[in-house]
């Protein structure tokens, strides 16, 4: 019977039920030790069983808290004859997890370019849909706070990401530890005075105890009943010391009570921490002990006792019997049970509780670990193992190495500000340049990751062995990339001048080196030499190695950098796919910006705003918030087009970097679009002064300038950044950079022949805003030229277009300009809704791909969703387009 809880056993039957109507949710129960939260889960248990929900339970164990999975094994042990129906890489990274896998530790997922620290997450959700099929179902995950962070982190992106199955997902958590960012949470209070009178009821205490107990307990159940109890000796002093430091004292004076043996076997249980029967028998009966030595536990009410295992009451009594108990004492535990143990991991865990000194061996044991742990992509638990190893590494320099290696996984793992402090320790043990690299190379991938990308390119660069180029030029590569993004210029030449040291090459550093000093006609075609190598993997016959690793990455960085519009889409296009295909979910949000970029220019504007929510859903989901407002910043051109200023400003926010500039730029094509020339030219001349003027956003951004300077009678304004634009458009070749080029030149030269020139170069582009553009700033010059009748040509083509994009204030521009020819031009009638506009993005890419003809199957593997969720979406779908089936999908124009 439960007392004073009915808010939280509300909350549960809500949770609950709504799993049942098949919405799926999360529920955390957080709160501090002995108040109830395991009580609330066994009730939530005998709930669902009562009325036909599943359940599956797990509960963190804290010897058990550095095994990577170890409570994914504990919760998906008793269905894993299910994974045969997962995707294929979800399939082989759980039954990585369970221990079937293939002899590399991914279950034939392949080499190290298949981890995802998520995957597991992505198959763990995928599996529980999958069960809900069958009815509904209840997780239930106490102690929480001691699960190992791989399994901790699977559970919580299962439980972000379910929406429309039959799954609710429970979590009992202490205040401290398992950040569940995302997810809804509730505190069990402390008990009012009468429901402690009500559990105090039948204890047999007189009214005096009672109030003394009640006093001391302040309404926590643990304590309630621990200080209530008649073989209780001991008092502990109402006061400030928080109350489970209270209830642990008291259970340590109980157990100081007990006869010697008994207190060992208690420490044993409590060294062990599994509960493992047989190994503990087996453990103890080498230090003379054994299971008749529990009797006066038992008696005492600390420890329960069964046919297969031994537990404590409550966690708290665990800590009390280790604390209480002398080191030498845990020490010969420890050994005893490492010399006893069955499986490897435990073996090794006791053996490092037993050791206090270093001990290379024990450290090469832990490495090794740590290696298993990071082929199943268990970064947090292979990070502590190899910061564990480093502690029993005799070698200072050896130990570093440990160390730079456990902060690197670290750094995969989420945790940049951990990563930074092993790096720190891992520096500090060195002093020669040599072995200092490998650290360099983890120190400005952290800083990289903190937001700190000018530290971390110089770094690089002054961090590089000019004696190895094999070595240095991916350092130099890297070093200038982040360099480019956040206005390094000095590092990007140093980068250059290092290869020209070594003698080497690299078309992608010393392109950038030609671009950072507006050199276009030989960095371009240096950064289109670089991108040219890997293309035909991506658009040909052999897709191999090159898409495993980085080259594919700043290959497509590269095309971004020059604006080419088909080399980017696939590059981008081809490392999505592979990206849906390994189901490696933590890496797609970057590459889905890059898509996004293309999918803009080429006026794709739903499939763009499709892809960036996908992108910050899966950042949100994976705990990538800080990459939310550059995902964002690629959508507010689409907002500037739109002449939405209240979305526009909101998108384009405020960053420092790259970021920045591409919601600036957006800024200045709103400013534009209404007239606010003053404000275009103030912008962009600042930004032109500024470190990140080398950006291709705003060497072409000059278009802008250019159209704003000739329309406030300021010609001279625009000579600079059309001087820029029209060398950038010569050097890179690109068809639409001439298009724009010539474009501006012709606002200036007010020659009829550029214009021409400008138009021809379109038709051989997909940039559809460019051109309309084009075609307005062309229909008013004729206009002005008093050529009405030709003006009207170009000017309906800009404004069919502008309507398209749905462009407002351009398109308002157009308007007045065919009148103004003397076409009458029909007043602006609500534009019929377009049943497309109706949909979600996510709802619009489900149904192009169901009318591509994918099952739901296929389209859950394919947007990392449940199929119950890809029907969810399918059925409201078809409600907005008033169809009723796949079949009527293939007759809509879903474009």
């Amino acid at each position: 019977m439960l007392y004073g809880r009915a808010g939280e056993q509300a909350a549960i039957e809500d949770l609950v039920n709504a799993a049942r109507t098949g919405r799926s949710g999360g529920l955390v129960l957080r709160g501090e030790p002995g108040i109830g939260k395991s009580a609330l889960l066994d009730w939530a248990a005998e709930y669902c069983t009562g009325i036909g929900v599943r359940v599956l339970r797990v509960t963190g164990i804290e010897a058990e808290a550095d095994l990577a999975f170890a409570g994914l094994v504990q919760l998906l042990w008793p269905v894993q004859e299910h994974l045969d129906a997962l995707p294929p890489a979800q399939a082989a990274a759980l039954r990585a997890v369970l221990g079937s896998g293939g002899s590399d530790g991914l279950g034939g997922l392949g080499g190290s370019g298949a981890r995802d620290r998520f995957l597991s997450g992505l198959a763990v959700m995928t599996l529980l849909a999958q069960l809900a099929d069958d009815g509904p179902l209840l997780c239930l995950v106490d102690d929480a706070h001691w699960l190992d962070p791989a399994t901790a982190e699977a559970l919580l992106f299962a439980a972000r990401r379910l929406t429309e199955e039959k799954v609710a997902l429970l979590f009992a958590a202490r205040e401290e530890g398992f950040a569940a960012a995302g997810l809804p949470e509730i505190r069990p209070s402390r008990l009012s005075q009468e429901d402690a009178e009500r559990v105090l009821a039948h204890r047999g205490l007189t009214p005096a105890a009672r109030e003394q107990v009640i006093a001391e307990s302040e309404g926590n159940p643990l304590a309630l009943i621990e200080f209530s109890s008649e073989r209780r000796r001991y008092h502990a002093a109402a006061g400030p010391i928080p109350i489970a430091d209270r209830v642990l004292a008291s259970f340590r004076s109980r157990i100081a009570l007990l006869p010697d043996k008994t207190r060992l076997m208690m420490l044993m249980i409590a060294a062990e921490g599994r509960g493992d029967l047989p190994m503990l028998l087996s453990a103890a009966d080498t230090l003379g002990v054994g299971p008749e030595d529990l009797e006066e536990a038992e008696k005492a009410g600390l420890v329960e006792v069964s046919a297969a295992a031994i537990a404590f009451r409550h966690p708290l009594v665990r800590t009390a019997a280790y604390q209480a108990a002398p080191l030498a004492r845990r020490i010969a535990v420890h050994r005893a049970l490492a010399d006893t143990a069955t499986d490897d991991d435990c073996r090794l865990r006791h053996r490092a509780a037993a050791t206090t000194s270093p001990d290379e061996d024990l450290a090469v044991a832990l490495t090794r670990a740590g290696e298993r742990a990071h082929g199943r992509a268990a970064f947090a638990a292979a990070a502590g193992l190899w910061e564990q190893a480093a502690t029993y590494t005799p070698r200072p320099r050896d130990r570093a190495a440990r160390l730079g290696q456990a902060a690197a996984l670290a750094l995969s793992s989420g945790h940049a500000d951990h990563a930074a402090t092993l790096v720190g320790q891992a520096e500090d043990l060195l002093d020669d340049p040599t072995s200092l690299v490998t650290l360099t190379e983890v120190r400005a991938a952290v800083e990289f990751e903190r937001g700190k990308g000018r530290s971390a390119a110089r770094l690089l660069l002054e961090g590089c062995p000019p004696a190895d180029p094999v070595r240095a030029v991916p350092m130099l590569r890297t070093a200038a990339g982040y360099a480019w993004i956040c206005g390094e210029a000095e590092v990007i030449r140093g980068a250059a001048a290092r290869l020209t040291v070594m003698g080497a090459q690299d078309p992608m550093i010393q392109g950038l080196a030609h671009l950072v000093d507006d050199d276009y006609a030989r960095g371009l075609p240096l950064l289109a030499q670089f991108v040219a190598d890997p293309l035909p993997d991506v658009t040909g016959q052999a897709p191999g190695s090159l898409l495993e690793g980085a080259t594919i990455r700043w290959a497509a960085f590269c095309a971004m950098v020059m604006a080419d519009d088909d080399a980017a889409a696939a590059l981008a296009g081809a490392e999505v796919a592979r990206l849906r295909r390994q189901s490696l979910v933590g890496a797609l949000p970057q590459v889905l910006q890059d898509l996004t970029g293309v999918h803009v220019q080429a006026g794709r504007h739903r499939d763009a705003e499709a892809c960036i929510a996908e992108a910050v859903e899966l950042a949100r989901h994976t705990g990538m918030h800080q990459r939310v407002p550059r995902l964002h910043s690629v959508l507010a051109r689409v907002a500037a087009i739109e002449g939405d200023e209240q979305r526009c400003v909101r998108l384009a926010g405020d960053q420092p970097d790259a970021g920045g500039m591409t919601g600036l730029t957006a800024l200045c094509l709103l400013d534009l679009g209404y007239g606010r020339y003053d404000r275009v030219l103030e912008r962009l001349e600042a930004a032109a002064r500024g470190p990140l003027r080398h950006l291709t956003t705003l060497v072409t951004a000059g278009a802008e300038q250019v159209e704003a300077a000739v329309r406030l009678g300021r010609p001279e304004r625009a000579q600079e950044p059309l001087r820029r634009l029209e060398a950038w458009a010569r050097a890179g070749n690109q068809p639409w950079a001439e298009a724009v080029s010539a474009r501006c030149h012709a606002l200036l030269s007010d020659d009829e022949d550029d214009y021409l020139r400008a138009l021809a170069a379109h038709r051989r582009t997909n940039r559809p805003f460019e051109q309309a553009r084009t075609e307005l700033v062309y229909g008013e010059w004729l206009r002005r030229a008093r050529r009405r009748t030709d003006a009207r040509t170009p000017l309906r083509a800009a404004l069919q277009t502008f309507e398209r994009l749905r462009a407002a204030p351009w398109r308002a521009r157009a308007e007045a300009e065919l009148k103004a020819t003397g076409e009458s031009v029909p007043a602006a009638q609500p534009t019929a809704a377009d049943p497309l506009d109706r949909l979600t993005p996510q709802e619009l890419q489900v149904v192009r791909l169901a009318r591509d003809g994918s099952t739901s199957r296929e389209i859950a593997a394919h947007l990392f969703l449940s199929p119950r969720t890809i029907e969810h979406h399918l059925y409201r779908a078809y409600r907005k387009l008033g169809i009723r089936s796949r079949r009527e999908l293939a007759h809509l124009d879903l474009t």
